[in-house]
């Protein structure tokens, strides 16, 4: 590690970039799965349809909410140096705030025009949560100002790529894949390259990335564990609490933080 130069590491980081983004392009597009939309648990509850996969969208706006709370009140002003330095964060807490009300509409009647409402949030929770990593530990100025603004744009891009290629019948996930699995695959690699940080504690960020492999694991095997369960919960719920803990362990990690810093003083 000591004898890579800062340039030596960026082009690393760069170069694990430009390799995923040929990938993506390189091989043959990804079309949504047709039956992705039919998941295992189907019963109503209170009311809703879907009842499990939608109401389990709810710890996602606690958790975004509690987030926002934590960086625009006076924690925030305790535990970031510079107001700038939270801007990734605010962008990551309401893009989790509203996974919770996009994913609630997708799951009360899933199809593919409501799953771009589903997919929006998370690529925006995605982009900044990358972006925050980025700031702390590479560069805050441009993360900030460019990086999280192009990043969010980029990730809209692949979005409306993605509904385009559906609404002419060859659908086309390959490009939201990159968005959504780039972060977090080149964490740990930033995490290793750049180990210098104020907020970014990398013990709290692989468990974000642990507990987000284990929520894509239960939606892959939502019928499994649905049946497996005596059908009670199934795989996709799980999925979603696992995904909101994963969340909520960037609250955890801005509020040991605040800790520590009240400590020092």
């Amino acid at each position: 590690m000591r004898k890579l130069t800062f340039s030596h590491r960026i082009l690393i980081l760069l170069g694990s970039f430009v390799f995923a983004l040929l990938v993506a392009v390189l091989i043959e597009p990804i079309p949504q799965d047709p039956g992705y939309h039919a998941f295992a648990d189907t019963r109503s509850g209170l009311g809703l349809p879907n009842f499990g996969d939608t109401a389990s969208n709810f710890g996602f706006a606690v958790v975004g909410i509690w987030g926002l709370w934590l960086v625009l009140g006076p924690i925030g002003q305790d535990v970031f140096t510079k107001r700038a330095d939270a801007w990734p964060y605010i962008a990551f807490f309401m893009g989790i705030t509203f996974v919770s009300l996009g994913s609630a509409y997708y799951h009360l009647a899933p199809d593919s025009d409501r799953l771009f409402w589903d997919r929006l949030p998370m690529t925006v929770g995605f982009m900044a949560i990358f972006s925050a990593l980025v700031a702390d530990r590479i560069n805050q100025p441009i993360a900030t100002r460019l990086l999280l603004p192009v990043l969010v744009l980029a990730g809209l891009l692949s979005l409306l790529y993605w509904n385009w290629s559906e609404a002419q019948g060859h659908g086309d996930l390959r490009f939201y894949g990159l968005v959504q699995f780039y972060p977090m695959v080149a964490l740990p690699l930033i995490l290793w390259l750049f180990p210098k940080a104020h907020y970014t504690a990398g013990n709290y960020l692989y468990w974000v990335v642990l507990w987000y492999a284990l929520s894509k694991i239960l939606e892959f095997f939502d019928t499994e564990i649905f049946s497996l369960l005596g059908d009670t919960v199934s795989g996709h719920s799980l999925k979603h609490l696992a995904a909101a803990v994963a969340t909520f362990v960037v609250v955890r990690m801005i509020a040991v933080r605040h800790s520590a810093v009240m400590t020092t003083k």
